[in-house]
């Protein structure tokens, strides 16, 4: 009964976790923060496919900064790449990009107005779990999971105290 004692609270914790980032990643933040999920493995092993990124705009981006782009369609997702090479055109900067696990950089520049953001940071695998709670079922399982803990949790307790109150009868 222990080991439950204490995997109630790291499940509800990985839940609420889930449950943040899912909000996070549709609702704007402050300073255009995105968060974002990795779906491919171009940036492995630095970024690995599955990994949630926390991307933000900066000023100026330099060769080796790993950015998140738009794709051509705004139906794809967006893509990280690190960035390879820098050319001026005009006077706008161009940024060449190339995933680490890429041979070739990327056939398209891209013009600092595509760029969502710099990566702040990843983390790993957790993009998977986000992208099921972005499905109908896995959203439903964010909301039934922790229900069905508690209602189960009180009916423990009400049960102890009917059987505390049987007992004192006695």
């Amino acid at each position: 009964m222990k080991f439950f004692k204490y995997l109630y609270p790291i499940i509800f914790g990985f839940i609420f976790l889930i449950a943040l980032l899912l909000i996070v990643s549709i609702l704007p933040i402050s300073g255009n923060i995105k968060v974002l999920t990795v779906v491919s493995g171009s940036m492995e092993p630095s970024i690995k496919t599955g990994s949630v990124v926390l991307v933000k705009p900066v000023s100026d981006y330099k060769i080796g900064d790993v950015i998140t782009f738009e794709q051509i369609s705004r139906t794809k997702a967006p893509i990280t790449h690190r960035i390879y090479d820098i050319k001026i055109t005009g006077s706008q900067p161009v940024y060449i990009t190339k995933g680490d696990a890429n041979n070739a950089p990327d056939e398209k520049e891209r013009k600092k107005s595509e760029i969502i953001g710099k990566v702040i940071f990843d983390i790993p695998y957790l993009g998977y779990a986000v992208n099921f709670a972005k499905k109908p079922i896995g959203f439903a399982l964010i909301i039934i999971i922790p229900a069905l803990v508690i209602i189960g949790d009180e009916i423990k307790k009400i049960l102890k105290e009917i059987k505390k109150k049987n007992e004192i009868e006695k």
